[in-house]
């Protein structure tokens, strides 16, 4: 009768050890890959000593029967619970019209009533289009109306004009635009041609 067959010990201990080194491998390939190299993003500062809450980037989208109105991107916020106030930095507000069309509204500071979704930005305030560019140091955006307004001086400039005014009103509905105080307008050469 013959013995049945015995692997060696070499060969067991040769598969273990291969076994362990390949564990401790794909162990240390996960802690390595595992570890974050960038610097950790530091939280901001708040604005307010009494902010609740402070985020390093934020996204908001409003919606009003599940149609988007606008969406809102800011470097940094902080959030005052009393005053229901989201204190933005860096923001950029993209407002959704009616004829599908957007106006972008960029300011280096904000404020969003986080109650009434009103908006009030101020510093390098630039809101654009397809057709044109308006500048001014202050600028509202009133919810419930779909209004944006200035009670700063404003320029416009377009591919043929160039508008300047004390104050500015623009319906996002009806897309009016009412310029008031001071308006001033400049045509280029080519408006009538």
């Amino acid at each position: 009768m013959e013995a049945p067959y015995k692997k060696p010990k070499k060969i067991k201990i040769f598969l273990l050890a291969t076994m362990f080194i390949a564990l401790g491998g794909v162990i240390a390939y996960y802690i390595i890959m595992r570890q974050d190299t960038k610097a950790p993003e530091l939280i901001p500062e708040p604005v307010d000593p009494d902010a609740t809450l402070s985020i390093g980037k934020i996204r908001q989208t409003a919606t009003r029967k599940g149609k988007k109105e606008w969406s809102l991107e800011a470097r940094s916020a902080h959030y005052v619970d009393k005053t229901d106030q989201m204190i933005l930095n860096d923001l950029v507000v993209t407002f959704f019209l009616n004829d599908n069309s957007v106006i972008t509204l960029a300011a280096d500071q904000g404020a969003l009533h986080t109650d009434s979704n009103d908006m009030e930005v101020s510093g390098h305030v630039v809101v654009k289009n397809r057709e044109c560019r308006l500048l001014t140091d202050r600028l509202s955006y009133v919810h419930d109306k779909r209004l944006l307004y200035s009670n700063a001086p404003v320029k416009i400039s377009g591919t043929s004009a160039r508008l300047a005014a004390d104050r500015i009103s623009l319906d996002l509905n009806s897309q009016k635009i009412t310029l008031e105080g001071g308006v001033e307008t400049t045509l280029d050469d080519n408006f009538m041609q």
